[in-house]
C-alpha cells in the first residue's frame, strides 16, 4: 500500500494525523497484505501450503505409532469419508448464504424504482458538485469526489493565507496539506484501480474522510470569531465534499461485497468437485501399498494424503481467504460519521 507522510501528534487537536488504512491500523505491510491486499488466490495458496506443510511435518516428527496408523485403510477412509460429507454440507451453506444476501437485490417494481430514484438523486446532487456529469466508472466516480475535496482544500489554505490569526493559519496550513497530501495519493490509486478487484476500495479506504470532516468542525468552532463568512463557506464547502465521499464510498463497498459473494460461490463450487473427486479416489484406491518408498525422508504415503487432505480443504480455504477481508473491510468501516473506533488512532 502506498503510504503518504503526515505529521502525527496526540490529543483531540491531531491536525496532520496519519492518513492511510495501514497508518491508522497500527499494523504490518504483512498482516494488511494477507489481509486485505493480496489476490484471495494468493492467499488460498498459503494457507494450501502451509497445512500440507504443516501436516507432513507434524506426521514425520511425531511419535512412530503415528505413521502405522496413518497408513491403515481405516485411517485413510474415515479422514475422507468425512471431508466428503464436509465439502457437500460447507459448499452448500456458503452457496446459499450468498443467495440469502444477494436476495436483497430481488423485489417488487416499487421498491425497485425507489432504489433507481435515490440512485438517480445522488448522481444528480453529486454532479451539481463536481460541475460535470457523475461518472459512470466507479474508481473515477470515487476520485473525482477526492479531487474536488482537493480543490476545496486548497481554496480554503488560500482564502485564510491573509487572515490575522496566526494560530489559525497554521492550522489550516497544517490540515490542508495533510488532506491534499493524502487526496493526491488516493487520486493516483483510483486512476488505475478497476471495479472487480480490491483496488478500488482499497484506495477509497486510504481517504480518511471522516477524521478531515471532524477537524473541519473543529476549526470553525474553535476559531469562530477569526473566521470570515467567505472562510466559514469554504470550511462549510470542503465539509460537503467530505460529507459525500462516505456514502460513495459505502455504496461501492457495497457493491464490492456482493460481487464478491458472487465470486466466493463460484470459487467453492468450482474447487468442491474436484476435492470430492480426490476424495473418493482416496476412499477407493489407495491404502498402505499404494505410494511405497521416501522422498527426502519423508513417506510417499504421507505426502500423498498431505496433499489431498489439502486439496480437499481448498473450498473452505477459500471461504476463510475471502471472508477475511470481507470482515476486516466491515470492521474498519463501521461508522460513516466521524467516529473514531481504532485504538490507534485515539
Amino acid at each position: 500500500m502506498a503510504d503518504d507522510t503526515d505529521t502525527e501528534t496526540d490529543g483531540d487537536s491531531d491536525i496532520g494525523t496519519a492518513n492511510t488504512m495501514r497508518e491508522r491500523a497500527g499494523e504490518s505491510r504483512l498482516k494488511i497484505w494477507l489481509l486485505l491486499a493480496a489476490s484471495r488466490l494468493q492467499v488460498t495458496v498459503v494457507l494450501a501450503l502451509g497445512v500440507f506443510v504443516a501436516f507432513v511435518v507434524f506426521v514425520t516428527l511425531t511419535p512412530s505409532p503415528l505413521h502405522p496408523q496413518l497408513q491403515t485403510g481405516d485411517t485413510i477412509e474415515t479422514m475422507f469419508s468425512t471431508m466428503i460429507g464436509a465439502i457437500i454440507t460447507g459448499a452448500t451453506l456458503v452457496v446459499t448464504i450468498g443467495q440469502l444476501v444477494l436476495s436483497q437485490e430481488n423485489g417488487p417494481l416499487g421498491e425497485q424504482r425507489d432504489r433507481m430514484e435515490n440512485s438517480m438523486d445522488f448522481r444528480e446532487y453529486t454532479e451539481e458538485l463536481i460541475g460535470s456529469p457523475s461518472p459512470a466508472d466507479p474508481s473515477e466516480f470515487l476520485r473525482q469526489l477526492v479531487f474536488v475535496a482537493e480543490l476545496r482544500a486548497k481554496a480554503l489554505r488560500d482564502g485564510v493565507a491573509d487572515n490575522d490569526d496566526d494560530q489559525l493559519r497554521a492550522e489550516v496550513d497544517e490540515f490542508t496539506d495533510s488532506l491534499v497530501g493524502n487526496a493526491e495519493v488516493v487520486i493516483d490509486q483510483l486512476e488505475d484501480a478497476t471495479f472487480g478487484n480490491f483496488s478500488v476500495l482499497f484506495a477509497a479506504l486510504n481517504f480518511n474522510y471522516g477524521w478531515k470532516i471532524f477537524q473541519v468542525e473543529r476549526i470553525a468552532n474553535d476559531f469562530e470569531d477569526s473566521l470570515s463568512d467567505e472562510e466559514l463557506s469554504n470550511l462549510e464547502d470542503l465539509k460537503t465534499s467530505l460529507s459525500l465521499f462516505g456514502p460513495a464510498r459505502e455504496h461501492v463497498k457495497t457493491l464490492y461485497f456482493e460481487w464478491e459473494l458472487v465470486t466466493l460461490s463460484q470459487m467453492i463450487l468450482y474447487a468442491a468437485i474436484p476435492a470430492l473427486v480426490i476424495a473418493g479416489v482416496m476412499l477407493t484406491v489407495v491404502d498402505a501399498g499404494t505410494f511405497p518408498g521416501r522422498t527426502l525422508g519423508v513417506a510417499n504415503i504421507t505426502l500423498a494424503i498431505g496433499a489431498a487432505f489439502t486439496a480437499t480443504l481448498v473450498p473452505f480455504l477459500l471461504f476463510a481467504a475471502y471472508v477475511l477481508r470481507i470482515v476486516t473491510v466491515a470492521k474498519r468501516t463501521l461508522a460513516i460519521e466521524p467516529l473514531i473506533l481504532r485504538n490507534s488512532q485515539r
